[in-house]
C-alpha cells in the first residue's frame, strides 16, 4: 500500500505517563503526564498559528489531550486506526522488552496488520482533507518512515515535534522538514 501524494503536517503526542516510566503504550490508555501537558502548551505558538483543514488524533487520550492544549481553538477528528501498535502481552512492560518491527508480540498485532490500518486510515484522511495536521503516535511515525524510506527503523520523533511532508520530485517524493508554524 503506498501514501497519498498530499501535503500534511505529522506530529507524535506530548509525554504520556508510560513514556515517562519508559512503559510500553500501545493501545493501553495512558494520560499526559505533568511534562506532556507542558510539551503540549509550548507547541501551542507554532501548531495554532495555521488554520488547518481538520486536526487529526487517534481515538487515544494522549493524542487528544495533546490536540486540547497545542491547538485549542481548531476542530478535531478521532480516528480509530490511528492508534499506536497493539504491542499485546507487552502493553506495560519495560520500553527495553519491546520486539523487533517485524516480529508480532504474544497476544498483539503484526507489524503488517499495523502498517495496512495506520495507511488506510492516513489516506482517507489525505483524500477528503487539503492540510491536516495528524497527530498520533510513534509506530504511525515509523509507518511513514518505512513507506517513504523502505524501513521502520528511525530515531524515535521526539514529543510533539511536528514535521511537514510535503510532496516534490526528489528521489524519494518527500520534503520532511520540521515545522516551524510556516510552509517552505
Amino acid at each position: 500500500m503506498t501514501l497519498l501524494f498530499k501535503p500534511f503536517v505529522f506530529a507524535r503526542h506530548a509525554q504520556s505517563e508510560f513514556n515517562a516510566t519508559f512503559r510500553i503504550g500501545g493501545f493501553t490508555d495512558s494520560p499526559l503526564s505533568a511534562t506532556g501537558v507542558q510539551q503540549a502548551k509550548d507547541a501551542a505558538p507554532i501548531l495554532s498559528v495555521f488554520d488547518w483543514s481538520v486536526v487529526v488524533t487517534s481515538t487515544l487520550q494522549r493524542t487528544q489531550e495533546t490536540a486540547l492544549y497545542a491547538v485549542p481553538n481548531q476542530r478535531t477528528e478521532a480516528y480509530e486506526q490511528l492508534k499506536e501498535r497493539n504491542w499485546g502481552d507487552l502493553e506495560g512492560c519495560p520500553i527495553e522488552q519491546q520486539l523487533p518491527y517485524d516480529v508480532t508480540p504474544p497476544n498483539g498485532e503484526s507489524w503488517q496488520d499495523f502498517e495496512t490500518r495506520v495507511l488506510s486510515a492516513l489516506n482517507r484522511i489525505l483524500s477528503e482533507h487539503s492540510w491536516p495536521l495528524i497527530i498520533a503516535h510513534s509506530g504511525v511515525y515509523r509507518v511513514l518512515n518505512n513507506v517513504i524510506n523502505g524501513t521502520p527503523y528511525c530515531p524515535r520523533i521526539g514529543n510533539v515535534t511536528p514535521i511537514s511532508f510535503i510532496p516534490s520530485q526528489e528521489e524519494n517524493g518527500w520534503n520532511i522538514t520540521p515545522f516551524k508554524g510556516i510552509f517552505i
